[in-house]
């Protein structure tokens, strides 16, 4: 079964961190990228980060650079997001999703496109107050 579970949420003050885990299900395993987008009230999805499952490498959008770590254990099965200097603008939903690997798409692990994050968590809530 696809699974994917987000944990490690919760509230802090501004200036705090979090440690927000996802846990990939066997059947999910075979992913070319994984990635964690966030989702504020009444704004629309955003990319977080990613990580390429190949070479390890990672992405992060502006105003998270700095600031999170996106890291995995060795089999890749388990990813983090170490999130340091939090601030309440950073309060959302986190949600970690995966990108299979399909034959013959040419697609890159790590494309800023939603095209291919095909299975989703169900989000765990960060609160940051000022």
């Amino acid at each position: 079964q696809v699974q994917l579970v987000e944990s490690g949420g919760g509230s802090v003050q501004s200036g705090g961190s979090l440690r927000l885990s996802c846990e990939v299900s066997d059947a999910a395993l075979d992913y070319i990228g994984i990635a964690w987008y966030r989702q504020a009230p009444g704004k629309d999805r955003e990319r977080v980060s990613c990580l390429s499952r190949r070479d390890g490498a990672t992405d992060y959008t502006k105003s998270v650079k700095g600031r999170f770590t996106m890291s995995s254990d060795v089999d890749k099965k388990i990813v983090y997001l170490q999130m340091n200097s939090l601030k309440p603008e950073d309060t959302a939903v986190y949600y970690c999703t995966v990108r299979p690997r399909k034959p013959y798409s040419t697609i890159e692990a790590c494309s800023w496109s939603l095209a291919g994050f095909d299975y989703w968590g169900r989000g765990t809530q960060v609160t940051v107050s000022s």
